[in-house]
């Protein structure tokens, strides 16, 4: 590996076994200012400051009492919330195992199984002010295929939120280029005050992902 000069960009030499895709990808994370921070500042991902940021622009986070973090791990955005709010209740899951946080509880199971939703709202011990959603389905390369997976993940998190949510509540999703699907907009908005599209500063220029934020949540019907 060679570093360019006190400051400058650094560049990665390519190694034998390493692909051309594998050395841009090491050396995007080694020139990234966020993953700089996010070692400097003690968060476990960058995904940290894309939360920060939302947080920052549409105030989700104060006051909040008990949160749902769908798709956790690594724990970065947990770690946000606990920050932001430390006597709050959170609670986390993800199919991949995420180190102890302290203050978080933390699920290792599908989101997707039937009996996630009746686990996280046990652990929650009350309605939540805030589900946020970090998820996406793993990628199989067919971009169409590719959306309408995690779009599904998304639509899940929705309708978990409005059966999960007290009046007033908040549902922050992670979803892909062209913003949450129709269907989806339309649901929302026939449960929340306000319904909008953002892509933070963190995230980076070429990913497709946008995060939708609904406020302001009217109680299910």
């Amino acid at each position: 590996m060679s570093r360019g000069g006190s400051g400058g960009r650094q560049r990665v030499r390519t190694a034998r076994g390493r692909t051309a895709a594998s050395t841009r990808w090491l050396e995007r994370q080694l020139n990234d200012p966020y993953v700089r921070r996010a070692k400097a500042e003690g968060y476990r991902s960058r995904a940290a400051y894309k939360l920060i940021e939302l947080d920052q622009r549409f105030t989700l986070l104060r006051g909040v009492k008990r949160v749902v973090d769908l798709g956790v791990a690594p724990g970065g955005w947990a770690q946000v919330v606990r920050k932001q709010a430390p006597g709050a209740t959170i609670v986390g899951i993800d199919l991949l195992e995420t180190d102890p946080i302290e203050g978080v509880t933390l699920l290792q199971m599908d989101f997707m199984d039937d009996a996630a939703p009746a686990r996280l709202t046990e652990a929650l011990g009350g309605p939540a002010d805030i589900v946020l959603s970090d998820m996406a389905a793993n990628t199989v390369g067919h971009a169409q295929t590719d959306h309408l997976r995690t779009m599904g993940l998304v639509e899940a998190a929705a309708y978990f939120a409005v059966d999960t949510l007290r009046p007033g509540g908040a549902f922050v999703a992670k979803v892909l280029a062209g913003g949450a699907d129709n269907d989806l907009v339309a649901l929302l908005k026939r449960h929340f005050k306000l319904v909008k599209h953002a892509k933070p500063p963190a995230s980076r220029k070429g990913s497709s992902e946008w995060y939708v934020i609904a406020q302001g949540f009217k109680g299910a019907e």
